[in-house]
């Protein structure tokens, strides 16, 4: 090698050697980290059985087996939780705060909601032998749940502690309670709750003091990680699972979710939330920031075997909570736990009434601001929900009845050129093309659109779209009988099957049979005026429609298939009265007669559609002579 080479790795190896000598632990180092091991290690290998141990390095006297293990164990207990070792040993107990609505245990170990039920709900539970018995509502009362901050703490054994660790000192004064887990002389870890008393709030508040010099010197946000295993309440898991997630809400945006029917995760780092919900179809937990919002959040859903567990879903929230003054901070919250109640909801005035599942765009919009207080309105004066859906519907149809009649007056109008269409059919039974392009000239001479019979029905479907979403969502329905039905709020029961069909279940719902009847039946009354001769397969999609849809609203809510069976009772009624006693059939011909006479003026579209069919017939006879 080159000298410069050998001098170079010369002055490298010295250079490391100094190093090691310079940073090199003193001997008072070395002997206190042996000590440490030492003592972890006699833990570990103490047996209460013995009648005698002695270790120099540790304890001086000769002790009992119990005192050696309670010195032994405070000793470690201060190595791996620092200053909070004195919070670590204790006994659990539980504390209650209620109202007329809720009552919710506590336990010390945490300081944490261990169960909330609701008092004015319940829940069906069916026995072995079939019969069916009420049980109130229980929330967060699930043993894996998990509500537990982690206090970054230099001093601890593994740099941290969680509070689901530590035994919290309880104080409570009326509807308030107070959990403390001491830390050192004077620091301390606060949570607070205060159970307001008309309804399912609490004020929530944690609060630090005395630990600026316990925690990390970098600590500024604390770590909270909430977990929720969503218990089964509604007959319907199928479709409680489908309605059950967590929600949240950016500042300064709308709120948003967590998909419903998979696995899914929110990554919200440098994120203001608001608030967070843990929602079941009808109930949910929910944490609110008041006067500051969380920093950070990481939200995530996980999808359950709804038929081996007794959860609909697993959902976590792992969030940051600001605390720039460890020695004297406070971050205050509410928390909600109940029903998912609107008005209740709405008085948050942060938007969690929007949790509730009404719908997105123009049909959230109707669900909640027409169709619900005309809903709850109704219901101030009848008992029972049943007879104000069919109210219900009786005033929605005679609202859109110009609209029917529309649809009805054309139908007839296309009836009474039955002589014509016939005529048509036969002089081009072998040109379709022609047949259907002389069709529209007829359409045309007797004023007459073949769209006046769709356009009303298109009209309604945000209607009918925004019931759809409006009674599986609304918790008003929610264990409310009609009929056959004991719950309008999911499927009702006419018979069960004793084995499971795909996409169908193991029963028959009647309402929904009811509804593919009164269909099929009220298509075929409609489809005696109609000419489907150019499009003959359209006859039999009317009719393989309703049966197609008895598998989907088989396992659907009871109250929207009761709908639409009556819905569907006041069309036929509607239109038998239309047909038969308001429409003259002769007037309508005479009309017909009178249009026919009058100067044409052929709209862009009809030029349009007549050009077209010109076209393509142009093509079928160059294909003929081909």
């Amino acid at each position: 090698m080159e000298r410069n080479h050998i001098i170079g790795f010369i002055l490298i190896f010295a250079t490391l050697m100094l190093w090691n000598v310079a940073t090199a632990p003193s001997k008072e180092e070395q002997a206190e980290a042996k000590r440490i091991q030492d003592s972890i290690a006699l833990v570990n290998s103490v047996d209460p059985t013995d009648t005698l141990v002695t270790t120099p390095s540790v304890i001086d006297t000769v002790a009992t087996p119990n005192l050696v293990n309670d010195s032994l164990s405070s000793q470690a207990n201060v190595i791996k939780y620092g200053a909070f070792a004195s919070s670590i040993s204790g006994s659990e107990s539980e504390e209650v705060l209620e109202n007329d609505f809720i009552r919710i245990t506590f336990t010390n170990k945490g300081g944490r909601i261990k169960e909330a039920i609701l008092k004015q709900h319940y829940k069906t539970v069916t026995d072995s032998a079939g019969n069916d018995s009420k049980e109130l509502i229980k929330i967060l009362n699930s043993p894996k749940n998990k509500f537990d901050y982690t206090l970054d703490v230099p001093g601890a054994l593994n740099k941290s502690v969680k509070t689901s660790d530590l035994f919290f000192t309880a104080e409570k004064q009326g509807n308030t309670i107070s959990f403390k887990a001491k830390a050192g002389e004077n620091g301390f870890f606060e949570q607070k709750y205060e159970l307001l008393p008309d309804g399912y709030t609490l004020n929530y508040s944690i609060k630090t003091s005395g630990l600026g010099s316990v925690l990390a010197s970098n600590t500024k946000d604390l770590s909270l990680y909430w977990e929720n295993h969503l218990s089964k309440y509604e007959k319907g898991a199928q479709f409680e699972q489908s309605y059950s997630t967590v929600y949240f809400k950016e500042k300064d945006e709308r709120r948003d979710y967590c998909n419903c029917v998979s696995d899914d995760s929110k990554d919200l780092s440098n994120k203001s939330l608001e608030w967070i919900a843990h929602t079941n179809q009808f109930f949910n937990t929910s944490l609110i920031a008041k006067g500051q919002t969380f920093s950070s959040g990481i939200l995530t859903t996980k999808m359950t075997d709804i038929k081996q567990s007794s959860d609909v879903k697993v959902v976590t929230s792992d969030l940051k909570i600001p605390m720039s003054n460890l020695d004297n901070g406070t971050f205050e919250m509410a928390m909600y736990v109940g029903p998912n109640e609107f008005k209740r909801l709405q008085a948050f005035n942060n938007d969690l009434e929007e949790i509730i599942p009404f719908g997105s765009s123009i049909f959230g919009t109707i669900n909640r601001w027409f169709i619900r207080p005309f809903f709850d309105f109704l219901s101030t004066y009848i008992g029972s929900k049943g007879i104000v859906i069919i109210l219900l519907i009786f005033l929605i149809k005679m609202l859109l009845y110009p609209l029917m009649y529309k649809m009805l007056y054309s139908q007839a109008k296309m009836g009474a050129l039955k002589p014509e269409l016939a005529h048509l059919k036969e002089k081009y039974k072998d040109d379709m093309q022609k047949q259907q392009m002389e069709t529209m000239k007829i359409y045309r001479e007797y004023g007459v659109s073949p769209l006046g019979g769709c356009l009303p029905m298109l009209l309604q479907m945000p209607i009918w779209y925004a019931l759809f979403r409006f009674f599986p969502a609304s918790i008003t329905f929610r264990q409310e009988p009609f009929l056959w039905a004991s719950d309008l709020s999911t499927y009702d029961v006419l018979f069960n099957l004793g084995f499971e069909i795909p996409f169908f279940g193991a029963h028959v719902s009647l309402f929904t049979l009811l509804w593919a009847v009164s269909t099929i039946v009220y298509t075929y009354y409609n489809m005696q005026n109609m000419d489907l001769s150019a499009n003959p397969a359209m006859k039999y999609v009317q009719y393989l429609m309703p049966v197609m849809f008895l598998a989907f609203f088989n396992n659907y809510a009871s109250g929207l298939t009761c709908y639409m069976f009556f819905s569907n009772l006041i069309n036929i009624l509607q239109t038998v009265i239309t047909k038969n006693y308001i429409f003259d059939e002769a007037k309508i011909r005479a009309q017909l007669m009178i249009e026919k006479d009058k100067p044409k003026k052929k709209s862009g579209f009809q030029a349009k559609l007549e050009e077209a069919m010109k076209q393509q017939q142009a093509v079928q006879e160059q294909k003929k002579k081909k």
